[in-house]
């Protein structure tokens, strides 16, 4: 609940701490003068409202629309000798990460890949897929899971979901102005907001949501380092390398079939397209996550 309180209370001094630079800025006044009657408190703390509420609902849901999402089975109780290896596993690594029981489940997708989620630290759920389990071995799987196990502990599901929120609230409230701004300049209406405002408004949303995710992508390539270097923390570093070292090996093999993959296909672009992919990727190029460890010590 510690987490939930701090997630609140920084959105309300965010929307606070904004509130206030506009008073200060006098931008309220100027928009009044340029013909925009707005209250732009009243404005911000609307779209605040909106934009924190649907990360915050999406934050509680994480973990049924993740089960639902992937097929996720949770073992409540071991029927194997893996799945009592990987239970007692996560046990071990969430006691050294100093964090609550997760879930542990097992999802049945062919490729080797693994998630958590959760709505706070102590009660998370870490999942492995299938093919994961089928050709990692158990020290390159630990580590996987450890990798998991930090995303928990460094907090990430909430961090995520507070900047979201917030630019979800900038991205409303500044379309929003723009568009009344607009709407008056392009369209002369001087009574209200007509169907363009309406329009230019979605339109700018679109926009901006899409510049206000290349900040979301660099933060979750960002804690997806941190999360390798709690990985070899826990498990050993040179566990969690090796277990990079296959992942980078299977997603190259993956490159080379003839299988369509649009994101495949960003990723070995030339020139700008490239670098424009790059920053609308969730994760770093596994080589770079890789060098970035060896070079940790």
């Amino acid at each position: 609940m510690l987490r939930i309180a701090l997630f609140l209370g920084t959105n309300i001094a965010v929307l606070l701490l904004v509130s206030i630079i506009f008073r200060v800025l006098g931008l309220e006044p100027y928009l009044a003068n340029q013909g925009v009657h707005t209250n732009l408190t009243s404005l911000l703390i609307f779209c605040g409202i909106f934009g924190f509420a649907g990360s915050f609902v999406s934050l509680l849901l994480s973990k049924t629309m993740a089960k639902m999402g992937t097929g996720t089975r949770i073992i409540a109780t071991p029927s194997s000798p893996e799945e009592r290896w990987l239970m007692d596993t996560v046990a071990e690594l969430a006691r050294k990460a100093d964090i609550g029981m997760p879930e542990v489940g097992i999802f049945p997708a062919p490729q080797s890949n693994a998630f958590a989620t959760g709505w706070n630290r102590n009660n998370a759920l870490v999942a492995v897929s299938a093919g994961l389990l089928d050709r990692f071995d158990r020290e390159e799987t630990r580590a996987v899971l450890a990798h998991e196990i930090g995303h928990v502990a460094n907090g990430d599901m909430i961090t995520m979901s507070l900047i979201q929120g917030v630019l979800n609230t900038f991205v409303m409230f500044f379309a929003r102005i723009i568009g009344s701004v607009i709407d008056r300049a392009v369209f002369k209406n001087e009574r209200g907001h007509g169907i363009g405002y309406f329009m230019i408004v979605m339109v700018l949303q679109v926009v901006l949501g899409i510049l206000a995710s290349i900040i979301v992508m660099w933060f979750s390539r960002w804690r997806e380092f941190r999360a390798d270097a709690a990985g070899a923390r826990f498990a050993g570093k040179g566990a969690m390398i090796r277990a990079l070292q296959r992942l980078q090996a299977e997603t190259q093999a993956h490159v080379d079939s003839p299988m369509p993959d649009t994101l495949t296909a960003f990723g070995i672009s030339a020139g700008w397209k490239a670098h424009a992919a790059k920053l609308f990727m969730t994760h770093p190029p596994l080589s770079e996550r890789i060098e970035a460890l060896k070079r940790g010590g």
